[in-house]
């Protein structure tokens, strides 16, 4: 019979059409992930898994606060016992930038490093992304901001978080300042998925607490929007809605008792979880304004997310009120079904609200420094941002000053 096509048999057919209009489970989908170590002494894992993967001398990224911990320390150390050599990079800001990223692109081949090991929050993991874009590609690193720009994987890639939130060690995401423009750009492809994430909640005992609040807050908004994401999936949801209950049930403990490893366990795990669910089903609105207001004011990302996060609730609730429904009940309260549509919006937004408030996070983006004359420009530059395209609700550009304004 050789390579003729079969014609397809007609219960085939009916079965084909009518699972195009099945519901959400039916659909077909992708869900992509790193290998990961995840438990207490993963990060002391990175000498063996950086020779698994043919490594010989190591390019670490990480920043000044990460040395001074002596989480990097220990990484290096890990690779020495493996008898291979490191070159480390610490000049990372948060929000990292683009001129960072070529500078270690030049030391990384200077050094002839042939491996990355990323460990730190998500400025360093992102800008180790950023280098492994442009050795494997040779273009400047905004040559490849969008979605699916880089044609080649870079070295091999090992990212250890230290931090519960940004979840760049899981995902396929790399965010970088791109200082011509004062513009947080996202680079999204499936080549920036690490090769292997160790994540260890030890070395997030060493947060201080607002640093627990920004980044776990971080995570919930990842949570959420993933939830509600007009790319949402069955596996996705399971991930999303579990990193919710993780967070609400160790967060606010973990910033009193920031050594207690169970609690700092539940809040990396649930970084996890919120990592899988968004790195698949991409984000929304909090999202893209965040990025603006980092890329034009170099704001702290976790601590923007957790301000916007509510107002942008309350202005996307009418569009997935179900889903809204179930993130609340995620967080430990059930809305009453016989309120009308706006009793439950205002339910939601204060139960979201408490919680950031509990966390410690009462600020306003007035008290970070926005001004009303900026919220156009800030609005022009959310609106373009992917993480737009999956939000619940399609927003103008007026909505999104709106939403900035709430929040001054």
């Amino acid at each position: 019979m050789g390579n003729r096509c079969l014609p397809v048999s007609k219960p085939l057919k009916r079965i084909v059409g009518e699972a195009m209009n099945q519901p959400l489970v039916l659909e077909l989908r992708r869900f992509m992930a790193p290998e990961f170590i995840f438990g207490a002494g993963a990060l002391d894992l990175a000498g063996r898994h950086a020779a698994r993967l043919g490594a010989q001398r190591v390019f670490v990224v990480t920043d000044p606060g990460v040395i001074s911990s002596g989480w990097a320390g220990r990484v290096v150390t890990s690779l020495e016992d493996e008898g291979l050599e490191s070159v480390i990079f610490d000049n990372v800001s948060p929000n990292p930038r683009d001129e960072q990223v070529m500078e270690a692109v030049a030391e990384y081949k200077e050094a002839e490093c042939d491996a990355i090991v990323a460990v730190g929050g998500g400025s360093p993991m992102d800008l180790g992304k950023g280098v492994g874009v442009v050795i494997a590609g040779g273009k400047h690193i905004l040559t490849y901001e969008g979605v699916d720009k880089i044609t080649s994987s870079g070295p091999p890639l090992i990212c250890i978080p230290t931090t519960a939130g940004t979840s760049a060690d899981v995902s396929q995401f790399t965010i970088i300042t791109d200082t011509s423009r004062n513009l947080k750009v996202a680079i999204v492809s499936k080549t920036l998925i690490p090769n292997v994430a160790l994540i260890d909640p030890v070395p997030t005992t060493s947060l201080p607490q607002h640093l627990t609040a920004h980044t776990g807050l971080d995570a919930l908004t990842h949570a959420i929007e993933a939830y509600v994401s007009t790319a949402h999936s069955p596996t996705t949801d399971l991930f999303a809605i579990e990193s919710i209950k993780y967070i609400k049930a160790n967060l606010i403990s973990a910033m009193t008792h920031p050594m207690d490893l169970d609690l700092r366990g539940g809040m990396v795990l649930g970084s996890l979880y919120a990592g899988l669910a968004f790195s698949n089903a991409i984000l929304g609105a909090v999202h893209a304004m965040a990025h603006s207001l980092g890329g034009l004011l170099d704001l702290p990302h976790g601590q923007c997310n957790a301000i916007l996060l509510d107002h942008v609730i309350r202005n996307n609730f009418e569009a997935c009120p179900s889903r809204y429904i179930d993130i609340a009940r995620a967080l430990g309260t059930e809305i009453p079904s016989d309120l009308s549509l706006n009793e439950q919006k205002t339910r939601v937004v204060d139960l979201v609200r408490e919680f950031k408030y509990a966390a410690g996070v009462k600020d306003h983006l007035g008290n970070l420094g926005v001004t009303e004359n900026e919220l156009p420009a800030l609005a022009k530059s959310a609106l373009r941002d992917p993480c737009m395209a999956t939000n619940p609700r399609p927003l103008t550009e007026d909505d999104i000053v709106t939403i900035f304004r709430q929040a001054l």
